[in-house]
């Protein structure tokens, strides 16, 4: 059986963001399909997305952006870190 090797808890949102290649470029759309305290898993289709961004998610009454690195990709889903601190009081 394989084990869990996470650190922190993941959470199922399918909720649409945008990531943001830097400050210049327009946000473009994807899908969080889940997410945790250290990072998160996302599905953009037909989307070149580079190995560092900013990514933009509506946590209903504000708006977070947290920078992310790219782990790992597989089609047209890919794993980020979170290389920035969350705010404190932010919750998923």
């Amino acid at each position: 059986m394989l084990s869990d090797r996470r650190g922190s808890r993941r959470y199922t949102i399918n909720r649409i963001a945008k990531f943001q290649a830097d400050a210049y470029a327009l946000p473009r759309d994807c899908m969080i399909s889940d997410i945790s305290d250290s990072g998160a898993r996302l599905f953009a289709e037909g989307i070149d997305i580079p190995d560092q961004f900013n990514l933009l998610i509506d946590n209903d009454a504000r708006g977070l952006r947290r920078q992310c690195e790219v782990v790992w990709r597989l089609g047209y889903e890919l794993g980020v870190r979170f290389i920035d601190r969350a705010p404190p009081g932010w919750r998923i």
